[in-house]
């Protein structure tokens, strides 16, 4: 009888391997794919690109900001300011006109302050354009009369005043000239105006300038990882995870360059405060920024970081088309 072979230990049959799937989890499998697309942190010039344009938005957004705090508190400051002129060559006469007007302007009921510009501060005002011909009589000073109106001066309160200040000096044989103070400042209103429009013009290519320099640098990312991509394509991955790949990549460095840009404008623009903090002129200072001017500034860093990412995001959108 022929022994029976051992038939040694049991086999064990090896489990198949499970199915490559074509699509892959939005959790493990996009950060999988993520590693097959290596992106350099900081290592481009984009994040400094942007750091350098964020900068200049940030500067010319404060400039068009102080631009309209000035103009508008000009305005609000000579809305009611009118200055009433008096031509009279006789130093004597001039000064009974004056206080003649002075008297006349005081009980008009539209006025709340009449003030007469001492001598000595309009000599003082005309010296650096007349020199010492401005504390001479060879050249008549007119006598002022600053008026506070209780309203906005139009052309119905000067024609009132007018009409009250003629009545007064009519016996003594004097004229007046009444203006109101804002209009002297049109001009500046225009200018500022100007500017103001300039500065947004200006923040309008800067965006543009950006928003070309992150669709250049995205480009150039799909194209030097076109490859891999394809790779990652037949690994299962979708349109959807790589722009995210991409969109991650680009939103980190619009973010790191926004900040330093951020930096970079307030820095500017506290030294250029500061230069004009020194000139100490009324008309300057009212040109500072306010709570809600400041948090305007705070959005532009981050309207960046938004421009840039949707921007990725459309590269990286039709360059995977222009693929299939």
């Amino acid at each position: 009888m022929m022994a029976s072979e051992d038939p040694g230990p049991p086999r064990t049959i090896p489990e198949a391997p499970p199915q490559a799937s074509r699509s892959t989890s939005k959790s493990g499998g996009a950060a999988r794919l993520a590693r097959l697309l290596p992106a350099n942190r900081f290592g481009g010039p984009i994040p400094w690109v942007i750091a350098i344009l964020i900068a200049l938005v940030v500067v010319a957004a404060a400039g068009g900001l102080a631009l309209r705090n000035l103009a508008e508190n000009a305005r609000s400051d000579l809305a009611g300011a009118v200055t009433v002129q008096i031509a009279e060559p006789a130093p004597e006469a001039r000064e009974r006109q004056a206080e003649a007007a002075a008297r006349a302007l005081g009980r008009h009921e539209l006025v709340t302050s009449v003030r007469i510009v001492p001598r000595a501060e309009l000599e003082e005002m005309l010296e650096p354009w007349l020199g010492i011909a401005a504390t001479s009589e060879e050249v008549p000073i007119p006598a002022l009369i600053d008026v506070e109106l209780a309203q906005r001066a139009g052309p119905e309160p000067l024609a009132k005043l007018q009409s009250a200040v003629d009545r007064a000096l009519v016996p003594l044989g004097g004229e007046a000239r009444i203006d109101a103070q804002s209009d002297w400042l049109g001009p500046v209103y225009d200018a500022l105006a100007a500017l103001q429009y300039t500065a947004l013009a200006l923040i309008a290519l800067i965006a543009l300038a950006a928003a070309a320099a992150v669709w250049l640098a995205a480009r150039s990312a799909f194209a030097a990882h076109r490859e891999t991509v394809e790779i990652v394509h037949l690994l299962g991955g979708t349109d959807a995870q790589v722009t995210a790949i991409f969109q991650r990549s680009v939103l980190r460095d619009a973010a790191f360059g926004a900040g330093v840009g951020a930096l970079l404008g307030l820095a500017a623009i506290w030294l250029l405060g500061s230069r004009f903090a020194g000139l100490d002129s009324g008309m300057v200072s009212g040109g500072g920024l306010d709570a809600a001017d400041w948090a305007i500034l705070a959005l532009v860093p981050l309207g960046g970081v938004l421009l840039a990412v949707i921007t990725g995001r459309i590269t990286i959108r039709y360059a995977l088309k222009a693929m299939l």
